[in-house]
């Protein structure tokens, strides 16, 4: 069932449509770079990720519209980062946009390690799988962390994890004089550090 910030993600713009805004002001139009090996993306939607959520046609006519549905199915219904919506918003924008960047699965398994590391060897909370799936047990696990250090220091702490974990996985990715170092600059620029953790425990507004 969807919860009431998944019912606003497209057209009224609810909570999931202000994080999917904040994703797309740092994704540029169309760009099909030789070092890239996603290939042509547009709205930052590889070509992949389109054809997977039913586009079928040219990258370079995928409309701001079509990108807001493809971010609402593969980087936060599909994962399960609904409810985290619901719960902490800033934490949810950390994720979802690490999702965009580096892949869901990997976000979530990262956001789960960082979870396990944080309940002092099981005192706080069980421990729980780390396989790359925001399910119900995550979602525990990080309420959890919100009782236990409140949700302004959970998300804080959350956040700094996700950025620590993000970085390393791009100084990997760049390393030996890939092709990935092309994007290095841009990429510290602009996903990591990029969630205010001065805003950690208040809720936005919606846009109507």
């Amino acid at each position: 069932m969807a919860t009431n910030a998944q019912k606003g993600a497209v057209g009224g713009l609810g909570l999931i449509g202000l994080l999917i805004a904040a994703v797309l002001t740092v994704e540029g139009g169309y760009v099909d770079d030789p070092n890239d090996p996603g290939g042509a993306t547009n709205h930052g939607i590889t070509e992949r990720v389109a054809r997977d959520n039913g586009f079928q046609g040219r990258m370079q006519d995928l409309t701001r519209a079509d990108a807001i549905n493809v971010y609402a199915q593969q980087y936060i219904e599909r994962p399960g980062y609904g409810p985290l919506v619901d719960i902490d918003f800033w934490f949810a924008e950390e994720i979802i946009d690490c999702g965009v960047n580096a892949g869901p699965s990997r976000c979530s398994r990262w956001a789960q390690e960082s979870l396990n590391h944080f309940n002092r060897r099981g005192q706080d909370y069980s421990d729980i799988a780390e396989d790359g799936r925001f399910g119900p047990g995550s979602i525990a696990a990080y309420r959890s962390l919100q009782r236990k250090r409140g949700s302004k220091l959970a998300c804080q702490l959350m956040i700094k994890a996700t950025d620590a974990k993000q970085a390393q996985h791009y100084m990997r990715l760049s390393a030996g004089n890939s092709k990935f170092e092309t994007f290095m600059p841009g990429w510290m620029r602009t996903r990591v550090g990029n969630v205010d953790l001065s805003k950690c425990g208040t809720v936005p507004e919606p846009e109507s």
